[in-house]
This record gives structure tokens, C-alpha cells and sequence, in this order.
């Protein structure tokens, strides 16, 4: 797989929050975790040729950011 890339990113308390409840949920890091969402989003895409799902971009029903 070669070296990884290090990347500052900043995230709400609220979406920091949601992502690692679900990381403990799937036995995950944190940081494993977004990776792993990010790597099924570029999967996802590059099967489809689309990104992920036709509503993205409609926020979800919790306020996360």
C-alpha cells in the first residue's frame, strides 16, 4: 500500500461526535474510520462513475455541523 498521507482535518464537535460513536460501533479508530468512509465513497464512485447516493448534498435530519 506504500506510505500514507498525514492531512489536517477539522471537523464540528457534532460530526467529531457522530463519527466516533460509529468507529466504537464497528470496532474502529477514529481516524480508521474516516478512512474507511472516505475509501467506500471513492469505490462507490468509481464503480457508479457518480458519487455516492443522489442526495449528498441534502443534509441530514441531526444537526452535524
Amino acid at each position: 500500500m506504500g506510505a500514507k498521507k498525514q492531512v489536517p482535518l477539522r471537523l464540528s464537535e457534532k460530526l467529531y461526535a457522530a463519527i466516533a460513536a460509529w468507529a466504537e460501533d464497528d470496532f474502529r479508530s477514529v481516524n480508521g474510520q474516516i478512512e474507511y468512509l472516505l475509501t467506500e465513497c471513492v469505490k462507490q464512485r468509481k464503480k457508479d462513475g457518480k458519487y455516492v447516493g443522489e442526495e449528498i448534498d441534502v443534509p441530514p435530519e441531526f444537526d452535524i455541523y
